[in-house]
């Protein structure tokens, strides 16, 4: 969303339940672990990283985001939040972020997948960004099997938000990737050590200790 009145529109919307739930996610796949560089990919308004600062205020975040205006939104909340100190922001593409090789103990990302015309450069430079033995947390729509099941994952799900998040939701849904085709375009960037489930009626993660081939 690099229009304003998206970023905003975006960040009005109420995804904390979510956004937490991701939170929790990542706290308990990563274990006990006090201190770590970790990358966000596709931070949208910032709600996410700043939830993770909070759990784990021993990490070090770099948050990036291609959208200018959503990245002045989540400068904004960690500005309102006094939690940004270890959150440094960064506009660019997340499949050529020009950050420095290998130099990430946890990649996390909630919902880029979808926006990515070539998932596998994505998964390309996740693979370039990791340390050994980094640990992995992709989470994002799956595509129904038919237009008629995503209009109905939009009416339970997000029917009573802003039509322009409706519609949103609507075209994410249609351009998502299923289980299956993530697992190939991991196979296809030479990433091995990830699982990839469904864990609801609409979201797979992909997750686990990354292994380069």
């Amino acid at each position: 969303m690099d229009e304003p009145e998206g970023a905003e529109a975006y960040a009005l919307s109420d995804f904390s339940e979510v956004n937490q739930r991701f939170v929790d996610r990542l706290v308990e796949i990563a274990g006990p672990v006090e201190r770590a560089r970790a990358l966000d990919l596709g931070t949208g308004p910032g709600d996410i990283p700043l939830r993770v600062i909070k759990a784990q205020p021993g990490w070090s975040i770099v948050a990036v985001d291609a959208s200018g205006p959503m990245l002045t939104l989540a400068r904004k909340a960690a500005r309102k939040a006094r939690a940004g100190r270890g959150i440094r922001w960064v506009l660019a593409d997340a499949k050529r972020t020009r950050l420095p090789a290998h130099s990430f103990d946890v990649i996390f990302s909630n919902s880029i997948l979808h926006h990515v015309s070539d998932p596998i450069a994505l998964w390309r430079e996740v693979k370039r960004l990791a340390k050994p033995g980094a640990m992995i947390l992709f989470r994002d729509l799956s595509r129904p099997r038919s237009v008629a099941e995503a209009r109905r994952i939009v009416t339970r799900y997000g029917g009573v938000g802003p039509e322009l998040m409706q519609r949103d939701y609507f075209n994410s849904l249609r351009a998502s990737w299923t289980p299956a085709e993530v697992k190939k375009q991991l196979a296809s960037a030479g990433i091995r050590g990830l699982k990839v489930e469904m864990i609801s009626d609409r979201h797979w993660d992909a997750w686990g200790v990354l292994s380069l081939t």
